[in-house]
Formats: C-alpha cells, sequence, structure tokens
C-alpha cells in the first residue's frame, strides 16, 4: 500500500517521512484499495462556502420559526415543493441518470430535470458525476464525501473544503458520454444558473404571494430557505449516517448501512448497504415498494408506460451474497442461516454482468464445481 493510503493515527506528527506533496500528487494509483484514506491530509477550508452554508442554515432557521405566523398553505407548500423536487433526486439524479437503473421516455426526462433543478443541488451533470465516482471510490480519498473522515466531512465538510487531489483526478476519469448525449441533460447544464433562479427561487416563492396573500417574507424564508435546508439536510443524511450507522445485511466489508431512518426521511434511500452492493437495481433496496416512496412512484411511471426496462437484482444473487458477505443481521439469511448451510464463497455466487456493478471482494477460495441456486438448501453445515 502507498504512503499516502496508509490509515495513520488522527492527530499525526507530520515528518520527513510521512509528508505527502499533495501539489505534485501521484495519480496512478487505480483501485480503491490502493487509494484508501490518508488521516495526514489536512483540508483547506473554503471560507465562502463554509460562511454561505452557515448563512444559508441561519435563514432556515429563521424560516421555521416563520412558520408559527405563517398561513398554514405556506407550510404545506415548503412539504410539497420538497417533495417532488426530491423526487427529481432519488428517481432522476440518483436512480436513472448515475446508475440507469431503468429508462425513461423523454417527457419523464424532461419532468426529473425540472424537479432536479428546483431541489438546487448542482445540475444533472454533475451531480450524478459526484455520485457515480462515490460509487467506483466508495469511502476513499477519492470519493468527494468520504465517510472515514466522520460525520460532518461526508455530511456537509466536503462541500466547505478543497477537493482531495484524489477527487480532483478521478473525476476526470468517469464516463459522462450518457449525458452528454442526452440534449435535456446538456441543455440544463449550459443554462442552470439561470433555471435555477427562476424554478427554484422565484416561483416557490411567487406563488404563496400571489394565490393566497402570503407576506413576501414569509415566503421568502419558508418556501426558499426552510424548504432548501430541509431537503439538503436528508439528502446529505444519505451520504452520512447512511454510512456510519446501522447493519450490513449484505455485505459488511463496506462502510454503507441500512437505515430505517434514513429510509424514512428520504422516500426510500436508506437502505444503503443493499444500494451498494446492487447499485443497479431501480428498486435500491431488497424490499421493494413496500419500504419506498421512490420505487413506488417508480412502479407507477412504469404501470403509465413513462419508465420502463426496470432492472433488479435476481433473487438468488441477494440470497447468495447475504449468506456470503453479510453481517448475519439479514431477516432471512443471517446468522442462523449461516449456520445452518455454511458461508457461500465468490466463486458459488451466481454469474451476472450488469453495468456499474463492480465485485471489489478477493476470490477467497476456487471451488470446483459451483452449486446451482437449488443446491444451497442442500449443502451441509461446514465447521
Amino acid at each position: 500500500m502507498a504512503p499516502h493510503s496508509k490509515p495513520l493515527d488522527n492527530n499525526p506528527t507530520e515528518t520527513a517521512e510521512n509528508k505527502i506533496d499533495y501539489d505534485n500528487y501521484d495519480t496512478h494509483l487505480k483501485l480503491p484499495a490502493e487509494i484508501g484514506t490518508d488521516y495526514n491530509f489536512k483540508r483547506r477550508i473554503v471560507w465562502f462556502n463554509a460562511l454561505g452554508f452557515l448563512a444559508l442554515h441561519l435563514a432556515g432557521l429563521v424560516g421555521y420559526l416563520l412558520c408559527f405566523k405563517a398561513k398554514l398553505l405556506t407550510i404545506a407548500w415548503m412539504g410539497f415543493v420538497a417533495a417532488i423536487s426530491g423526487f427529481g433526486v432519488t428517481i432522476g439524479a440518483h436512480r436513472l441518470y448515475s446508475h440507469k437503473s431503468f429508462k425513461a421516455t423523454w417527457p419523464l426526462r424532461l419532468a426529473l430535470i425540472l424537479l432536479q433543478t428546483v431541489a438546487g443541488q448542482n445540475c444533472m451533470y454533475i451531480w450524478v458525476r459526484d455520485h457515480r465516482q462515490h460509487h467506483k471510490y466508495s469511502d476513499t480519498d477519492a470519493d468527494p464525501h468520504n465517510a472515514n473522515r466522520g460525520f460532518f466531512f461526508s455530511h456537509i465538510g466536503w462541500l466547505m473544503s478543497k477537493k482531495h487531489p484524489a477527487v480532483k483526478s478521478k473525476g476526470k476519469t468517469i464516463d459522462l458520454s450518457d449525458l452528454e448525449a442526452d440534449p435535456i441533460v446538456m441543455f440544463q447544464k449550459t443554462f442552470y444558473k439561470s433555471l435555477y433562479v427562476i424554478f427554484a427561487m422565484a416561483l416557490p416563492i411567487a406563488i404563496p404571494v400571489y394565490l393566497w396573500d402570503e407576506t413576501y417574507l414569509n415566503s421568502l424564508f419558508i418556501s426558499y430557505f426552510g424548504r432548501y435546508i430541509l431537503l439538503l439536510n436528508i439528502t446529505w443524511s444519505v451520504n452520512s449516517a447512511a454510512h456510519l450507522w446501522g447493519t450490513k445485511p449484505f455485505d459488511k466489508n463496506i462502510n454503507p448501512v441500512e437505515s430505517k431512518l434514513v429510509a424514512f426521511l428520504s422516500i426510500g434511500e436508506g437502505w444503503h448497504n443493499y444500494h451498494h452492493a446492487f447499485p443497479w437495481d431501480y428498486r435500491a433496496s431488497e424490499y421493494g415498494a413496500s419500504y419506498s416512496v421512490t420505487t413506488f412512484i417508480i412502479n407507477v411511471l412504469a404501470a403509465l408506460g413513462l419508465a420502463y426496462d426496470l432492472k433488479v437484482a435476481p433473487y438468488t444473487m441477494v440470497q447468495y451474497r447475504a449468506l456470503r458477505t453479510g453481517d448475519g443481521t439479514h431477516r432471512i439469511f443471517g446468522k442462523d442461516a449461516q449456520n445452518k448451510y455454511g458461508r457461500i464463497t465468490y466463486e458459488q455466487s451466481p454469474d451476472v454482468n450488469h453495468q456499474g456493478c463492480v465485485e471489489n471482494n478477493v476470490r477467497n477460495e476456487a471451488l470446483e464445481n459451483k452449486p446451482q441456486p437449488a443446491q444451497l438448501t442442500k449443502r451441509p453445515v461446514q465447521g
């Protein structure tokens, strides 16, 4: 392992031996295991961003206090806009564009781009680039919001500091050709600032003022600042809390976890251990629509013919993965099943080739004959 990827003390003493020249950072490393997390690296704060986020949160708090004086319609409007713009992130930016877990007709793509603009989390092109990089180099220095650096950094700190050289280097290698071929995505990228001012600021603020005579001040702080801060922190919780606190029924070797709280707040994005194990699955969870409003909406869109070619991880593959690398907390394939049937090895797992699905686990043993799925329940206990 290269010197800059070796985990060190949280408060190391920089010496000639461990000092790294980050201005001339070596970018030849390719695999996440080769990059790791360098705890010597000192973040450089971008004060404009830091003070901006502080002011934004203070304005959001003012908005929540003004809810006691505002009209109920205005409060309902804040929740409504936050919810529908959230679908622009969960359905559009995440499951459609980042992971290509289903396909969408152009009217649906246009609607999702519009809703993602209202969410105000950068243009679709940048959002998808960062998220694909996050999955490819998850929780390493090449991950924009590396959770190994703690809750604050993975939640908001990554937006308040300069990027690690590995993030800059590896970000240039992310394939975005599909986005560049999409005229709707590129139109939004080109005119994002203007579209943001119109759809994320002007319209959400103006509607309460002109339709039910809300005060401009209340509408500004509630419909914009309050709503914006609410959605931002819910989205950020997937990067932070869902990488730190929870169970790992599908892969105990990675940081992402299953978080019921995050799943509830983010309308279905908190089943994160499953999602990182099977990123191409449009459901982003084993449970499907029963535990995810986002999945339910995609199912409705599919029934209407607006979404199609929905990708799903086969049940047998989920079963094998939980038995092979899970932490034993799976409700069906947990410790009891692992004790009964033994842990499944890499060589016994079904062969599946999905775009965007990369197994980083080392093959732990080679077996001469790969058992068929039906043989799983007949496999004897291993000592």
